[in-house]
């Protein structure tokens, strides 16, 4: 199922990256359990009006962005759907950067993708996320990088479920080393 691109508020984000990390938004017949969980948050969720919150997770459930698990005790519990881990992911994608250690190891990250041509979005999306962290293309589809940078990798890759496309190399020697050193302040 495919949901509709729709533009997401600043509450909307806020709920989806509550659920992404784990909170379980509790939605109960009872007022004082509901503002029990919400009041288990930082001081910033005080200020939210409950009609507006009430609307933002209604809007979320027709969306198909969070879902909903009965408990056994009678409350509801609202849970991100993939669609809404996926875009919630996308949130984080845009906060992503690369820890530069104090000394360089002497080896390069090296990621080459083999993307078809159908695919041609998702090519286009790494390429720009690659490019926004910090590497440099190499050649087309071949991007390098000389801090430890797997994780962050590894996050992209399954934001756009790529795996079977992306290679990740780590190499002592790049034949135009001293090039890469410089664009990368290096020596």
């Amino acid at each position: 199922m495919q949901t509709r691109n729709l533009r997401i508020g600043n509450l909307k984000k806020k709920i989806l990256l509550l659920l992404l990390a784990g909170l379980a938004l509790g939605l109960t017949r009872s007022p004082k359990k509901h503002w029990w969980i919400l009041k288990q948050i930082p001081k910033e969720w005080e200020k939210i009006n409950r009609q507006a919150l009430q609307r933002a997770i209604y809007s979320l459930y027709t969306s198909h962005l969070i879902k909903e698990r009965h408990n056994r005790d009678g409350t509801t519990t609202m849970i991100l759907s993939e669609n809404g881990n996926k875009k919630a992911l996308r949130f984080n994608i845009d906060k992503i950067e690369i820890k530069k250690p104090a000394k360089w190891d002497g080896k390069w990250r090296i990621v080459m993708f083999d993307i078809p041509e159908k695919l041609k979005g998702l090519r286009d999306s790494l390429r720009l996320h690659f490019r926004e962290i910090g590497l440099i293309e190499l050649q087309k589809s071949v991007f390098v990088y000389p801090y430890p940078c797997s994780k962050e990798i590894e996050f992209i890759i399954e934001l756009y479920n790529a795996r079977k496309h992306v290679r990740f190399i780590l190499a002592e020697n790049v034949d135009n080393q001293l090039h890469l050193m410089k664009k990368f302040d290096l020596c």
